[in-house]
């Protein structure tokens, strides 16, 4: 596809002849398709919560049942692909997502769970700089945990939580805005913790100018990718981020509960000083198994392990990461901001005062998610595009949400769903 801009029609014609000429309509065979109960294709609409199974995944794990039959515990080393460091299999394509060295990735646990261990790290508050900064509307796991590790430290909440909100009228954050927030508390500013895309409106994060602007202050700067790793291109190496957490079930297509993954730039990951809780995976692989008692942390993020991963998990990821390196991030973010332009466009064209988009209209400011607000909070508009096979998701307290994945979504599916909408607001 090229990026010569697009005049874009209500068509179905118009629709057919954008999916005929998307040099990835091969993904979408890619990944099994949920069925209505006439037999047709749902109109999936919600990758941004669970993104649809990749066809490999099954043989992915099936080799590991294999191996484990076959092996037993030797499956750790004489497995087709041996478990001991099946979590390296995936490095260099999970640093290719996100936009950073292999040494500055591991996949690992979970992404609350990888946000307090990463906290441990990079949240060092002192009496004269403690304070962080989150967005107000953020997704409220990340509100629990820095709640959390604040009352562990011994300070105040309301006193130590900064949480950025948009001006009167507004529904996204503005950078300047930050900005100011930030330079207006710099000395006391401890640590920056935003999302790259508010899970809400969709908003996608100037990830490398907030960066810049928390590190003037004096401040760590970290991010929470659920929502943006897969989605959006990242470059977490270059734009100097602290760190980085995500899970891998929404856009990544790792499966419910899917294994998580953390950054660490290169400068922290190489700095043994660092606190950090300590666990044996994370022991230096060539003496893990002398059993010493000493803990000789790994180079690189890697050193940030705790347990030996769950293979199953890590096979599932790997069967979507292998889609991920096929397609490449800058070919489906360039698919991505074509689908979801056409997306709203095709939302704007309804004309219709009960619904408005509060996600920014600038392709650069968000991803592959539209959230509709829905007037009065009705929720029976949601009810009645889910009996017609569209399946979105509805967060309270009056979006829809809808996400149109570069790698399985369509731009019929989009004509399909607008067309649908339409019809039940008539």
């Amino acid at each position: 596809m090229n990026n010569q801009p697009l005049k874009f029609e209500v068509t179905e014609s118009f629709a057919k002849k954008m999916d005929e000429a998307d040099s990835l309509k091969y993904s979408r065979d890619k990944f099994y398709i949920p069925k209505q109960s006439n037999g047709e294709d749902v109109i999936y609409l919600t990758g941004n919560s669970l993104g649809l199974q990749p066809k490999t995944v099954r043989s992915y794990i099936e080799q590991q049942l294999k191996d484990w039959e076959m092996l037993g515990v030797e499956g750790h080393f004489k497995a087709k692909n041996p478990w001991m460091s099946y979590h390296e299999f995936l490095t260099e394509q999970m640093a290719r997502v996100v936009g950073a060295k292999p040494s500055e990735i591991v996949v690992m646990n979970s992404l609350t769970v990888n946000l307090h261990l990463l906290m441990v790290s990079f949240y060092r508050p002192t009496r004269e700089r403690y304070k962080i900064v989150i967005e107000a509307g953020a997704f409220p796991s990340d509100q629990y945990a820095v709640e959390s590790q604040i009352k562990f430290h011994g300070f105040d909440v309301e006193d130590s939580l900064i949480e950025l909100t948009p001006r009167k009228n507004e529904n996204c954050l503005r950078t300047e805005d930050i900005e100011q927030t930030i330079s207006e508390n710099g000395a006391s500013v401890a640590l920056v913790l935003l999302g790259g895309v508010n899970y809400y409106t969709g908003q996608a994060f100037d990830m490398r100018r907030i960066t810049e602007i928390g590190h003037r202050a004096g401040a760590v700067v970290g991010f929470d990718l659920a929502h943006a790793a897969g989605n959006i291109e990242l470059n977490l190496h270059n734009w100097n981020a602290d760190f980085a957490a995500w899970c891998s079930y929404k856009y990544l297509n790792a499966g419910p509960g899917g294994i998580a993954g953390v950054f660490i730039h290169e400068r922290h990951s190489e700095d043994f000083a660092l606190p950090r809780f300590a666990g044996w995976w994370g022991h230096d692989q060539e003496t893990r198994f002398l059993m010493d008692k000493k803990f000789v942390p790994m180079r690189g993020a890697e050193g940030w392990q705790l347990s030996n991963p769950p293979i199953f998990q890590l096979a599932a990821l790997k069967a979507s990461l292998d889609v991920f390196a096929e397609a490449g991030m800058k070919m489906l973010a360039e698919k991505s901001k074509k689908l979801t332009s056409y997306s709203d466009f095709l939302l704007g064209e309804i004309r219709d005062e009960r619904i408005s988009v509060i996600t920014p209209s600038n392709s650069d400011e968000r991803g592959c998610q539209l959230s509709i607000r829905v007037k009065n909070a009705d929720k029976n508009l949601f009810k009645a595009i889910s009996t017609r096979g569209v399946i979105a998701d509805w967060r309270e307290p009056d979006v829809i949400r809808v996400a149109p994945v570069p790698l399985y979504n369509s731009f019929m599916d989009m004509f399909r769903f607008a067309e649908i909408l339409k019809n039940c607001l008539r």
